[in-house]
């Protein structure tokens, strides 16, 4: 996405306003960290740390159920909706260790019956075997990182299972699980825009429920950054992602989210979940919550060191840094994450999550609209085409000045 300068402008009544005022708290998430990979991917800026050896499974549930209970105050008697293991690489746990977790999450804070429990899984057989013990422990959503179906991009990727482990992994998915997700990325390392519509084409095959399709980005503190590799040039990149986006709308799905498509009524709950900017809390190294309350919206990030989180958590002290979020930053905060939808949202949800009078987000709005980066009338705001590819440049108008 292009960036530039523009100018910033939130309303003058987000400066008088002392804190937000909620009469109803958002939707409440759980994220689960786990940290651990085989292998650190050159392009990953996640927190994820390559296993040495066999990782210290139940030393890791028990600081993960102690961290839960140091945050029970935090969200006593709030409901969970959705639960979600993220890594690092979270298939590299045991069934029994996510049964485990699972377990405890369920004595400690209101599970919705419905509850969407999604877990991240890579391609390999070692990891594949395990998919019957997930779906037993209750998990009814797989997330799976092909990245590829193409030996030469896994290998320019770093990625440790190659295109018949791939197929192997979604057969097994797809068997087992009636929602499932998979991964893809694209202008990678010398593809091509035909190359990346083979992927998608592959991946359709498969009749997935949902797809997530990410731009390769080089990301500070990667390998790629210090060693950058050869990749499809802007113009490329673009035409890439319009022909993924024709493939896919013609194949029936849905494009709600910059990366995501589903099929009718398979969004992916949890993620709909920070884009409407609800709440969550993070558990395991280096998870980040954010957690509003009557008058106020917390942030908070855990220790990210595997082993430094977990002695800090078992003494009680799991959480390295809180803040709570300046009235003046929270107008950018929601479009950060509600412009990233397609199809925007209501001007009700600005008051609704943001605790703020829509006045709050006035002034940004109208700059918007003049640029020509969002559609609204008097209910509802879209990014346009032209606001959807340069997101950035339309999120930087609601910076505080």
């Amino acid at each position: 996405m292009a960036t530039g300068t523009v100018e910033r402008g939130v309303g003058v009544e987000t400066r008088l306003l002392r804190r937000p005022q909620f009469t109803v708290l958002p939707p409440l998430s759980l994220y689960v960290h786990v940290p651990w990979c085989v292998r650190k991917c050159p392009y990953c800026d996640f927190n994820s740390h390559e296993a040495r050896g066999e990782i210290p499974e139940t030393a890791y549930i028990n600081a993960l159920v102690a961290d839960l209970d140091q945050a029970l105050p935090l969200v006593w008697g709030r409901r969970v909706y959705t639960v979600f293991f993220g890594g690092g690489t979270p298939s590299l746990l045991s069934a029994e260790a996510v049964d485990s977790i699972l377990s405890a999450i369920r004595a400690r804070v209101p599970l919705a019956i419905d509850a969407e429990i999604t877990l991240e899984a890579n391609p390999g057989t070692f990891e594949a075997h395990k998919f019957a013990g997930f779906r037993e422990a209750g998990v009814n959503r797989l997330s799976i990182g092909i990245q590829s179906f193409e030996p030469r991009h896994l290998k320019a990727l770093g990625r440790i299972h190659d295109d018949v482990q791939a197929a192997r992994a979604v057969e097994i998915a797809r068997s087992l699980f009636a929602n499932f997700n998979l991964d893809l990325m694209y202008a990678l390392p010398q593809q091509t825009c035909a190359e990346a519509c083979v992927d998608v084409e592959r991946a359709l095959g498969y009749h997935p429920p949902h797809l997530s399709i990410y731009h390769l980005t080089i990301e500070p503190n990667t390998y790629f950054h210090s060693h950058p590799p050869v990749v499809p040039g802007n113009d490329e990149a673009a035409e890439m992602q319009d022909s993924i986006e024709s493939l896919m709308v013609r194949a029936g799905y849905e494009h709600y989210e910059t990366s995501a498509y589903s099929l009718p009524g398979l969004r992916s709950r949890h993620n709909l979940n920070y884009w409407t900017f609800g709440d969550y809390l993070g558990i395991g190294a280096g998870a980040h919550s954010k957690l509003s309350f009557p008058d106020r919206v917390l942030r908070q990030a855990r220790y990210r060191q595997p082993r430094e989180y977990m002695s800090q958590v078992i003494e009680g002290r799991g959480v390295q840094a809180e803040h709570e979020v300046a009235v003046r930053d929270i107008p950018f905060e929601f479009m950060m994450n509600a412009l990233r939808l397609t199809d925007g949202f209501p001007l009700s949800l600005f008051e609704e999550r943001a605790g703020l009078p829509l006045t709050a987000a006035m002034k940004g709005l109208d700059e918007a609209e003049r640029r020509g980066l969002i559609v609204r009338d008097h209910r509802h705001v879209a990014p346009t085409d032209l606001g959807r590819r340069f997101l950035n440049d339309l999120l930087q108008i609601f910076l505080p000045g």
